[in-house]
């Protein structure tokens, strides 16, 4: 295949039941719920649905597995209307769809993630029809949160670094996100994939497990330590540039030694609705961005800016702009100073 076109978004289909809290409780005592809203979300999910949102006429397929239930068939609708492809979504039995209790704290919009697995954990290089495959991007999220993808392989190290090398052979340009996972996983699931990565797009929790540095001390960012780390990732073997993100500013670094900060913005009091898909939101910016053609630094005004809106809604996915207000917001909002 010599033209290849659209984006594939590949990994984690979950349905999330967002529950809003007055406090994050001790054990052993209450909170209250204050509101609660369902919506899609998942790596693959968000991702997809957020690029159709942006309305930039881009051509958007999904591949995963969901199970053959009400949440599956919620999560094919919604694709549907969102105008994505879903023949390599499939539903498959024995597992229920994932899903995922997200306990957002109203005051602070910090998010606290409750998380069944489901077919997600199924999810394996078989399911990956590469030579059928018309995309020019496939995206992949989350490693350490798709069990058969995360398993080892003999050759590729994972099952997972195994796809994406294949991707890659047909001249598919890939880009991976990783889970804030709280173990030492890291260095034996992500790193084995780096090699096979062209886009790395992670925040600085997953940039620091990855490559074994400390990029805060205390509440402050390190930013030459996290250059650092960017630097040891694309020497790990990512192909193209990675991308880190955090609260303060998003940091980019391309292999030609391109390097570009971007300052996350200030938001006004009240803005923030829930923090659930913020990542994934900033994901798809720069996936948009990358397949746009866009330079580093516009790119990483978008993902910031999409970000941004994203926080708007308690959902993944229900406060994401489109392109257009997305750069009016880039434009509107302050920038961070620290």
């Amino acid at each position: 295949m010599t033209e290849r076109s659209g984006i594939c978004c590949s990994g984690n289909w979950i349905v999330d039941r967002v529950k809003t809290v007055d406090v994050w409780p001790q054990e052993e005592t209450l909170a209250n719920i204050l509101d609660e809203e369902s919506g899609t979300g998942g790596a693959a999910c968000n991702v997809a649905i957020d690029l159709s949102r942006f309305q930039l006429g881009l051509e958007l397929s999904g591949l995963g597995l969901v199970g053959q239930d009400a949440d599956g068939r919620r999560i094919l609708s919604d694709c549907a209307e969102a105008g994505i492809d879903t023949r390599f979504l499939r539903a498959v039995e024995g597992a229920p769809t994932a899903y995922t209790d997200v306990m957002t704290v109203r005051e602070s919009g910090r998010r606290t993630f409750f998380h069944n697995r489901g077919a997600n954990a199924l999810l394996s290089p078989g399911d990956y029809p590469l030579d059928e495959l018309s995309c020019r991007i496939l995206t992949l999220g989350y490693l350490l949160l798709l069990d058969g993808m995360d398993e080892d392989d003999p050759e590729y190290g994972t099952r997972a670094a195994r796809v994406l090398a294949g991707c890659r052979e047909r001249g598919i340009l890939t880009a991976v996100d990783v889970v804030s996972e709280d173990s030492d996983r890291f260095a034996r699931i992500v790193t084995p994939a780096l090699a096979h990565v062209d886009y790395l797009v992670i925040n600085e929790i997953e940039a620091a497990r990855t490559t074994g540095t400390e990029l805060r001390g205390g509440e402050i960012l390190d930013r030459g330590a996290l250059e650092r780390a960017a630097e040891l990732l694309l020497e790990n073997g990512v192909k193209q540039a990675v991308v880190i993100h955090t609260p303060e500013a998003a940091f980019g670094l391309t292999v030609s030694s391109e390097a570009t900060w971007m300052a996350a913005h200030t938001l006004p009091d009240g803005f923030i609705r829930g923090s659930a898909g913020a990542g994934d939101a900033f994901f798809a910016g720069m996936v948009a961005g990358v397949y746009e053609g866009w330079g580093l630094g516009e790119s990483l005004r978008f993902a910031n800016a999409a970000a941004a809106s994203c926080l708007r809604h308690p959902t993944c996915s229900g406060g994401v702009g489109d392109a257009a207000e997305i750069r009016e917001l880039a434009d509107s909002l302050p920038l961070r100073e620290d």
